[in-house]
């Protein structure tokens, strides 16, 4: 039997990457967002079924619950939608900025749990199994200056992720958290900037291969495609130049003389 996930944010990015991972080793895959536009593309090229929908919106999210019982089975939600806004210390901290992303990262991620464990544990029924993935960052482990809304919120949703592991105790459904470092993306530091180009272009300049969103779809995909035994409960991942979230190489990697 084919297996069913549901991939958000894949109007770009990680998210569309993660749909596009999924299709190539058989998955059937429905892909959520905002862009109607941009899920239609994919869904012409891949196969991934598109479904236009504001996480943020508790209709909309009832929405797309009722339309995925009508449609089928649900195997697997892989939450990616997510963003930063600003780089503000936290004495300058613009609320609304960190509303947005409480709302996107973390209001959101509940949301969606709640709606589609039912659809899970159904599909899991009779020796089965169903997947979660949550896709956090090394934000969510280590706070660094301008950081402090993106850090409490990608903390939030990393401790969604832990908290609903021990609920779950005793069911047959993985609970997966994915954490990238520098990831190059086309639209998540221009979107953290305010459109900035040049600000967002320097964030990655003489950056020697920083993580790119096929990285991070390659690790879900192989999370879930690993045996159903197996959970893969906490994967960090970033670019070799950056050992860790405040030292980071600029330059050519090399060999010591």
């Amino acid at each position: 039997m084919t297996r069913r996930a549901l991939v958000t944010g894949a109007s770009s990015g990680i998210g569309e990457a993660t749909a596009r991972a999924l299709r190539a080793s058989g998955w059937d895959v429905v892909a959520v967002a905002r862009r109607a536009d941009r899920l239609e593309a994919l869904e012409a090229e891949t196969g991934a079924v598109a479904f236009a929908a504001d996480l943020t919106s508790p209709a909309d999210v009832e929405a797309l619950t009722a339309w995925l019982e009508e449609t089928g089975p649900l195997h697997a939600f892989v939450q990616v939608a997510g963003g930063a806004r600003g780089t503000d210390r936290v004495e300058d901290g613009k609320p609304d900025d960190w509303q947005w992303m409480f709302d996107v990262n973390v209001l959101s991620t509940q949301r969606l749990v709640a709606a589609v464990l039912p659809l899970l544990r159904r599909a899991a029924t009779g020796g089965g199994h169903a997947d979660t993935v949550f896709v956090t960052s090394t934000a969510a482990q280590t706070a660094y200056p301008g950081g402090g809304g993106y850090n409490a919120a990608k903390a939030a949703e990393a401790m969604i992720a832990h908290a609903l592991r021990l609920e779950l105790n005793g069911e047959p459904i993985r609970v997966v958290e994915v954490a990238p470092g520098m990831v190059y993306t086309e639209e998540f530091t221009l979107n953290r900037l305010g459109g900035d180009r040049n600000a967002a272009e320097k964030v990655y300049q003489d950056v020697e291969a920083p993580l790119t969103a096929d990285d991070v779809a390659d690790v879900i995909a192989y999370a879930l495609n690993a045996p159903g035994h197996v959970n893969l409960d906490l994967i960090t991942m970033r670019p070799v130049a950056q050992s860790a979230q405040h030292l980071l190489a600029r330059g050519p990697l090399r060999p010591r003389d």
